[in-house]
């Protein structure tokens, strides 16, 4: 009996291609998958063990490192106006000019009234002249700005608790600046000093005020001098309304009895000084006065006189007081080798209450 072979139908060879190309497809995804995943991991590994990497440090270049901020130097231009002053003040008092070198600390101190150092320059002028109540009110105030003013502090503290000067026993003369005298009668350690003063009115029905001072000026016996380091300053002060001082417009005339006045011949010499006021007398912008001061050097010209009427040297400074002068008294200063010998003044307060003269006679 014959055997027939079977034979496959074309329906199965189509659904064995179609098959077989499903699968291919399907090995295509998977290792397109395969490979997606793959790189996404091996990149995500990357990232993880160069995040777990230490970071080398980056090396400073040389010089690159900031220095430390510096303090800035004040500049010549940024010092305040008293720091100016002060400086001035030094400059004059080294010169010996110790009556501008104090304006010049007096205007420092309006501008900086807690400036440590501008009092204690003045503290030390005050102490230096013997004005020594205005030296105490000046260390007490470096005392009241308290440990913020340094080692000025400890000094003003330390001077209040000392003294300038030690206070004389009952009784024992001495000058208006509180200097006691010795038997010369002259200040102790002074070359000079004042003995007497007469104050005389003289009658003039032309005057407000006529007055002379016969100012007795003694020297030091077996002290040999240079005339040329001597200055008197006789300085006469006005009351405005009978409240402000202000320094004289008066006419003031000074001469010595003596034409030769060295202290040779006699000793004291006698200084003349003449005050006058005229009823006449006005006051004008080319009146306002410095202070009338007589500055005596034996050996010039032995007297010097203004006529009646005549102003004194001008100044801007008193050109403000137009009310009603009177005559108030005056303040006598001596110096030799630019060292105070004596003051004396009439009356006392006006040590204090005087202003100073703006300029050296």
């Amino acid at each position: 009996m014959p055997v027939l072979a079977a034979s496959s139908s074309p329906s199965d060879r189509t659904y064995s291609v179609a098959v077989g190309v499903i699968l291919v497809f399907a090995a295509l995804e998977i290792l397109a998958i395969a490979i997606h995943f793959g790189a996404e991991y091996h990149s995500e590994r990357a990232t993880l063990q160069s995040l777990k990497r230490p970071t080398a440090p980056a090396s400073a270049k040389p010089g690159t490192t900031p220095l430390p901020a510096q303090p800035e130097v004040p500049s010549s231009a940024a010092l305040s106006a008293s720091d100016r002053l002060l400086k001035e003040s030094n400059v004059l008092r080294e010169r010996g000019d110790t009556a501008n070198a104090l304006a010049r600390l007096q205007e420092a101190s309006q501008r900086d009234p807690k400036n440590p150092q501008v009092l204690a320059e003045m503290a030390a002028i005050y102490e230096s002249i013997q004005l020594y109540d205005r030296s105490n009110e000046t260390w007490r105030k470096i005392q009241d700005l308290g440990p913020s003013a340094g080692p000025l502090y400890e000094l003003a503290d330390m001077k209040l608790r000392v003294g300038a000067a030690a206070t004389p026993a009952p009784g024992v003369p001495m000058d208006t600046a509180g200097k006691p005298l010795d038997a010369e009668g002259l200040p102790e350690g002074s070359v000079f000093g004042v003995t007497n003063i007469e104050t005389e009115q003289i009658p003039d029905p032309e005057a407000e005020t006529n007055l002379r001072l016969k100012i007795e000026i003694k020297k030091r016996q077996g002290v040999a001098i240079d005339h040329s380091k001597l200055r008197i300053m006789v300085l006469f002060y006005d009351s405005v309304d009978n409240d402000k001082i202000v320094a004289t417009d008066a006419d003031v005339n000074y001469e010595w009895m003596n034409p030769k006045h060295d202290w040779a011949e006699s000793n004291p010499e006698t200084l003349i000084v003449t005050y006058l006021r005229s009823k006449a007398h006005s006051i004008t912008s080319e009146a306002a006065l410095s202070a009338a001061a007589a500055s005596v050097t034996p050996g010039k010209n032995s007297s010097k006189s203004k006529k009646r009427g005549e102003p004194a040297a001008s100044t801007d400074s008193l050109s403000g007081d137009s009310g009603q002068r009177r005559y108030l008294g005056y303040v006598i200063r001596i110096l030799y080798d630019d060292k105070l010998q004596t003051v004396r003044a009439e009356p006392a307060r006006l040590i204090n209450d005087a202003p100073n003269p703006s300029v050296s006679p």
